[in-house]
């Protein structure tokens, strides 16, 4: 069973936050923001779209680096080195303090190897999820550790995924994350798998 979040989506453009707001209609405990990360209220954890070895010097990752300091990517970057040998894959996510009491926590979770497109590709559910289940395992060891969990638009930025398949693929990571399937077989694998890969009846994602 999942347990409850309140996720907080941002992105300064309007354009993001409006399919934010059309894709997540529905789904409970969701805040679109168009803000930047500098200009968030306190939180507990931000989700940062980063790369699969911890180099945290451009785009949002820069800026979550400024705000926490270089000693927090330091501390990520061993991780990988000690976890990973060296590389995070794609569809992994690990929590790591951040040593601020107001904003404690991030999830490192690459949506990339190295900087590039990922447009066509279902690397953004694989990110999503990956961070969702990070926060639930990360909840279920320290209870009440985690409630507030901010993610940016996932792949929107070097991985030049379009807006509304940026919010697709997310809003669909946060249903299954919602309703857990009871058993598993083969007409769940195929309904997840069009929900991921399809928008209604066309395919959008390899």
């Amino acid at each position: 069973m999942a347990l409850p979040i309140d996720l907080w989506l941002i992105h300064p453009q309007l354009e993001m936050c409006d399919a934010f707001r059309s894709r997540f209609d529905g789904l409970p405990n969701v805040t679109v923001l168009q803000s930047r990360f500098e200009d968030l209220p306190p939180h507990d954890c931000f989700v940062t779209a980063a790369n699969a070895f911890g180099i945290m010097n451009a785009g949002i990752d820069a800026a979550v680096i400024r705000f926490h300091g270089s000693d927090l990517m330091t501390r990520v970057q061993h991780r990988i080195l000690d976890q990973f040998l060296g590389e995070q894959p794609i569809g992994t996510s690990f929590i790591e303090p951040t040593g601020n009491a107001q904003y404690p926590f991030i999830a490192h979770s690459p949506t990339m190897r190295v900087p590039g497109s990922i447009a066509g590709t279902d690397k953004v559910y694989c990110a999503t999820w990956a961070s969702l289940i990070a926060v639930y395992r990360y909840i279920v060891k320290f209870p009440d550790s985690i409630r507030s969990v901010v993610f940016p638009a996932m792949g929107a930025g070097f991985g030049g995924v379009p807006y509304t398949e940026v919010a697709r693929q997310m809003a669909a990571a946060y249903r299954h994350y919602l309703s857990p399937p009871h058993r598993m077989n083969w007409d769940m694998v195929a309904a997840r798998q069009k929900s991921i890969h399809y928008d209604g009846n066309r395919q959008v994602s390899r």
